[in-house]
């Protein structure tokens, strides 16, 4: 098979380049859309359920609505753990599932057992399944000040303009935002005048209630159209809130402004946000699974620059990349490339210095592009993103995938020029075939027993298997690749490039340098 191989790239060297030409062409078009991360996927198959209870303690947090949801998703099929926690006002209930199970079908079989509880939770308390987001989720944290505008104003404008500006970009699970003060109409009652009027809080709540009321009233029609009728008694001032009618048990009816004070504050403080000892809003933005870090990560900063005069003239003050992940890729793509060119330079200044000989430099050196790339398709067509992990595996390779091509190139070299100084020299491809399979064997073993050093790394499980595992393919897959090269690209090259020149007789300059001394060496060490 090896030998077939060989043959036919020595035999069709026009061939072999041009499907590597076309490999490259194509890989390097993948790698344009490539989906990049900072990390691997490592969270286990979970389904995040938050509930919000407000005003309950964490113990009736924890037997109120903990235990009942547990109760109603512990019978799920495929769950391997389940896990919560009850603080003041929340609980959070983690669900996970088998590893090889369907993320969206947990989804769907955790909803309808969450749909199953009905009256068994308090009022107004409904269980939330949280938006399906990555393991290393957050894309951006942006924030806001001011000095002109104040926190409640600011986290206005955050939650009725920017926030749904910022969910509208493709990618986006959720915006969770941290500080400000959220605007409220709060009823400030004055319990020594609720006991003297002998109202209760259930009688201001009714009235409350009302204030909010939005409902169809018919509709009237004339000959040619029909214009529908709708009541909204949303209040929008202060005063209209404190003349709402609350109406007792007696039969008496009091102003809301008799018994209390109707003001426009921020509602109890649940979190803080800082910007550079800055008191401000913070938003950080969460990717949705799968997403594309890099890729949402520009189009969230294209979102923010389309609100940029939105924000100048309401006088606050951007801050668009407090927290960027994507700055992590691009510096790891940027260390790549560079180790690619530097360790390219190093194989061609080498191989220069002890061959003498530009063309057999660069033959080796083909083989490094060659293989990463390679290995960078074969991963993509997985459905494998380009992350740190994967990048890293590269660069560990980059020194072993151009080794085969080294000593494949070197002995073709040293056997072409033996050939010329023959009596009877034999056909140059000859030459090149029988120099290619002189050192295959070797070159084969090699390989294999290089990329079996990283196989333990695909045998770890959990987080760490998830983390480490990228590594180790694309490592072993870059050591594969430089092999099939090197059985390929590197004797076709080797023909076209080295069958019909002229090749020095004598040894390179640093050979002859290097020789006495290297002799030298050999003597003292034979008379020790």
């Amino acid at each position: 098979m090896i030998e077939a191989i060989v043959r036919f790239s020595v035999r069709r060297p026009g061939i072999v380049l041009a499907l590597a030409l076309v490999l490259t062409i194509y890989a390097v078009s993948r790698m344009v859309d490539a989906r990049l991360d900072v990390f691997p996927e490592f969270a286990p198959a979970q389904v995040v359920i938050q509930t919000e209870a407000p005003g309950l303690p964490a113990d009736l947090v924890e037997t109120r609505v903990t235990t009942p949801i547990e109760a109603a998703v512990s019978g799920t099929r495929g769950l391997k753990e389940l896990r919560s926690q009850s603080i003041p006002g929340l609980s959070v209930v983690t669900v996970i599932f088998d590893e090889k199970s369907d993320l969206f079908r947990n989804r769907q079989l955790v909803a309808e057992r969450l749909g199953t509880l009905g009256a068994l939770l308090p009022a107004g308390v409904t269980p939330v399944i949280t938006p399906l987001t990555s393991s290393a989720s957050t894309l951006l944290g942006v924030g806001l000040t001011s000095d002109k505008r104040s926190l409640m104003d600011m986290r206005y404008l955050v939650d009725s303009v920017v926030r749904p500006h910022l969910l509208a970009v493709q990618g986006v699970a959720d915006v969770n935002v941290f500080g400000g003060d959220v605007r409220q109409w709060q009823i400030q009652l004055d319990p020594a005048r609720l006991r003297a009027l002998g109202v209760t809080l259930a009688d201001v709540e009714t009235a409350a209630r009302s204030a909010a009321t939005v409902a169809g009233a018919g509709f009237v029609e004339n000959d040619n159209q029909r214009l529908l009728i709708a009541i909204d008694a949303t209040p929008s001032t202060a005063r209209s809130l404190e003349q709402l009618t609350v109406t007792l048990p007696d039969g008496r009816s009091l102003a809301l402004g008799d018994i209390g004070r109707v003001r426009e504050a921020p509602g109890p403080a649940i979190s803080a946000a800082q910007i550079n000892g800055t008191p401000g809003v913070f938003m950080m933005v969460q990717g949705q699974l799968g997403a594309d870090t890099l890729g949402v990560t520009l189009e969230l900063e294209k979102a923010l620059a389309d609100l940029a005069p939105l924000l100048e003239r309401e006088q606050l003050v951007l801050h668009p990349a407090l927290f960027r992940p994507a700055n992590f890729i691009q510096t790891a793509l940027g260390n790549v490339r560079a180790d690619v060119i530097i360790g390219a330079s190093l194989v061609i200044v080498v191989l220069f210095l002890f061959l003498y000989n530009l063309r057999t430099a660069f033959i080796s050196a083909v083989a490094i592009p060659l293989s990463l790339l390679a290995a960078v398709l074969v991963m993509l067509e997985t459905g494998a993103s380009l992350n740190i992990m994967v990048l890293g595996g590269l660069a560990i390779a980059l020194g072993e995938v151009v080794d085969d091509a080294i000593i494949d190139c070197e002995n073709i070299y040293r056997r072409l020029r033996e050939n010329r100084h023959n009596g009877s020299p034999v056909p140059t491809w000859k030459v090149v075939f029988d120099a290619s399979m002189e050192v295959r064997s070797s070159v084969v073993y090699a390989t294999f027993i290089v990329a079996l050093v990283f196989v333990p790394l695909l045998t770890l499980s959990g987080v760490a298997g998830k983390l480490f595992a990228p590594l180790g393919t694309a490592y072993i897959l870059a050591i594969l690749a430089s092999l099939v090269v090197a059985l390929t690209v590197t004797p076709a090259m080797s023909w076209l490039m080295l069958g019909r020149r002229e090749l020095p007789d004598d040894d390179p300059p640093l050979i002859r340098w290097l020789r006495p001394r290297y002799e030298r060496t050999l003597r003292a060490i034979e008379r020790r």
